[in-house]
């Protein structure tokens, strides 16, 4: 039985990999699957909910790395995924999406002469500002495999020389996860408990560095926040790191607005059933562009760059400057025109199959 290993660390891993251990379920006569997950985001909301919300099960091994610095975080987590590859001795590791311990596993994985597979690969900002684009680029070009999810990674990949026989387009797995997850979220009681109206607010995440660290970025964007909310119920589920900001900063008299209705990080399910029915979402998250993209519902995107561009090519999200004054009018015009766009070629529920198929009948037997 040949054994392979997908990687979770942080929120958006579980989601890309819950729908790629159902679909190796099928040939669990032939494949064992590992789930090894590193331990950088541990929390209820953003890992344990995620288990149950997807019905993932426990992972195999958990490394159990916890916070730190983009470098201790990193060694940590090769360190200790080391350890796994001796144990299992795998023949293939897949890693997902471009947080740390994407890069650190995938580094491990290749000096140890194991093949690489990177699933959502290929996509760029081109802003190497920003860490996750450093570890795309490095992940994509150590892997034997590229999986993409919309056909920019294909083009970038080409130009960047990866070999096109060993690019696979297949479709958004995090889409795959949504669609799974839809049920659950339309049996939601989270806009009762928050006494809002559905299609009748807007839905807000805030956590970048650029846009959270900075006092004056930050106090300019809570602003603009403040302002909607005289007229609107404004829904903000606030991350730790913009929370220990705004205390940090002094910047508390924002949020004493009656429609401003600040919770703490929402469970996967709560936080679709939030965003599928928002009037608009406002974001500087990667993962809910393509998720407002496949909900179709309006999103405005503060930040100066996307790799996700088919997301407004032809989905529901409009890229604008964080500048306060930019984002107020972006939000104010998207209003006024509002856009379901189209949901992107093999964004349909079924990417992860897809994926599991190619493996099994092309990659490694």
């Amino acid at each position: 039985m040949k054994k392979i290993i997908s990687v979770v660390g942080a929120r958006p891993n579980f989601m890309k990999v819950a729908p790629i251990h159902r679909a190796f379920a099928e040939y669990n006569d032939r494949y064992k699957h590992i789930i090894v997950h590193t331990g950088q985001h541990y929390d209820k909301k953003m890992s344990g909910d995620f288990f149950e919300a997807l019905e993932l099960p426990d992972p195999d091994y958990f490394l159990g790395v916890g916070s730190a610095s983009h470098a201790v975080q990193t060694a940590k987590i090769m360190v200790e995924f080391e350890k796994i590859l001796d144990e299992v001795q795998p023949d293939l590791v897949l890693v997902v999406g471009d947080v740390n311990s994407t890069i650190a596993c995938a580094i491990t994985s290749v000096k140890k002469g194991i093949k690489l597979a990177h699933v959502e690969a290929g996509l760029r900002s081109f802003d190497r500002k920003m860490p996750e684009e450093v570890n795309r680029i490095i992940t994509d070009s150590i892997s034997d495999y590229a999986f993409v999810t919309e056909e920019s990674g294909r083009s970038n990949l080409i130009k960047e020389n990866f070999p096109k026989d060993n690019i696979f387009f297949v479709g958004n797995t995090m889409i795959d996860s949504l669609f799974y997850a839809l049920p659950k979220a339309d049996r939601s009681d989270i806009h009762k408990e928050l006494s809002i109206k559905q299609k009748e607010y807007f839905l807000v995440t805030l956590h970048r560095p650029s846009n959270v660290d900075d006092e004056q970025q930050l106090r300019g964007l809570l602003e603009v926040l403040s302002e909607f909310a005289a007229d609107n119920d404004v829904v903000f589920p606030m991350h730790p790191r913009t929370r220990n900001n705004i205390v940090k900063f002094g910047l508390e008299k924002y949020l004493k607005i009656d429609r401003l209705k600040i919770t703490e990080p929402a469970g996967y399910v709560d936080f679709l059933a939030l965003m599928k029915n928002a009037k608009l979402v406002i974001t500087d998250s990667g993962g809910i562009q393509e998720e407002t993209t496949a909900l179709q519902v309006p999103c405005v995107t503060l930040r100066t760059s996307t790799e996700r561009p088919v997301t407004c090519e032809i989905g529901t999200n409009v890229l604008t400057d964080p500048e306060p004054e930019k984002a107020k009018a972006a939000v104010e015009n998207t209003l006024k025109n509002l856009n379901k766009g189209r949901v992107p070629e093999l964004w349909d529920g079924n990417a992860a199959e897809r994926i599991a198929k190619i493996i099994t009948n092309q990659l490694i037997g």
